[in-house]
């Protein structure tokens, strides 16, 4: 059974950084693409990053409305990857998904999705 866990999530303040992180079980990532997403409320889904294993140090891409902040990297050893977050806004304030496929490329579609974690930016 194919299990995503997402962690590292809380209440932070604007400016502060975090690190989510997105555990894989009964899932090899180093050979998939791992996409994080977040969804505020009120809001859609938004992808803010995606991260493949096309190339040996993953390819990532980034939205404009995240690039500079976000950046996503890979442990094949634990089987996880994470997505760290700088320069936190109030707008970052959503619940943080990771979502996985076995295909070695972005632009595909997922397969298996994590719960979420919430993150609350608050001053």
């Amino acid at each position: 059974q194919v299990q995503l866990v997402e962690s590292g999530g809380g209440l932070v303040q604007p400016g502060d950084s975090l690190r989510l992180s997105c555990a894989a079980s009964g899932f090899t990532l180093e050979y998939a693409t791992v996409g994080w997403f977040r969804q505020a409320p009120g809001k859609e889904r938004e992808e803010v990053s995606c991260i493949s294993s096309s190339s040996s140090d993953g390819e990532t891409f980034y939205p404009d409305s995240v690039k500079g902040r976000f950046a996503s990297s890979s442990d094949s050893a634990r089987n996880s990857v994470y997505l760290q977050i700088n320069s936190l806004k109030l707008d970052d304030t959503a619940v943080y998904f990771c979502a996985a496929v076995a295909y070695p490329y972005c632009g595909a579609e997922f397969d298996y999705w994590g719960q979420g974690t919430q993150v609350t930016v608050s001053s």
